[in-house]
């Protein structure tokens, strides 16, 4: 009761801070908004205050047998490039470099497979951090700035066991002038 009593007046302090007028004037440098109305203040009518659902959880993933869960892919996660990022490569080679929990497991046959531009590369990767050849960037790469990356775990026959977020980069060459 005490700690509702306590909150209380910072609860309706806030209330009475959002519920404040504003008020607009004009200098030569254009509007000026304020919350205190001065000479020739006119008060502004504000649309209601936008107001938006958070994302909503994940549903509860039932728990799986201690067998089937050592072998089961945490997380998978594009480190670089990093998303908006901007690299600069001539050739098309680009290091790449993924967060993967647990560890990828090489001696069941898992592998990382690239997809570019929304194309599958056709070399599958053993280690978290790889380059693309310049070749691979010829297949693949679109002739424009901004190209789109994904990874995902694939097991032996090929099937995705866990696929990462898209991450989109830029990609700068050098031009003569």
């Amino acid at each position: 009761m005490r700690r509702f009593l306590f909150f209380l007046p910072v609860l309706l302090g806030t209330t009475m801070v959002s519920a404040q007028p504003v008020y607009e004037t004009h200098d030569r440098e254009g509007p000026v908004f304020s919350d205190m109305p001065g000479p020739g203040a006119k008060p502004l009518s504000l649309p209601p205050v936008n107001l938006m659902d958070g994302v909503p959880k994940a549903p509860a993933v039932a728990a799986q047998p201690a067998s089937a869960a050592a072998y089961t892919y945490a997380t998978l996660q594009i480190m670089q490039p990093q998303d908006g990022g901007t690299m600069h490569s001539n050739t098309g080679q680009i290091d790449i470099v993924v967060a993967l929990d647990p560890t990828l497991r090489t001696d069941r046959g898992d592998a990382i497979a690239v997809k570019l531009d929304g194309t599958v590369l056709p070399t599958k990767r053993v280690t978290p951090q790889f380059e693309l050849s310049p070749d691979e960037w010829q297949m693949a790469g679109r002739d424009q700035d901004e190209h789109q990356l994904e990874v995902a775990v694939v097991d032996r026959a090929g099937r995705a066991l866990l696929i990462s977020a898209p991450v989109h980069f830029f990609v700068h060459r050098a031009t003569r002038r």
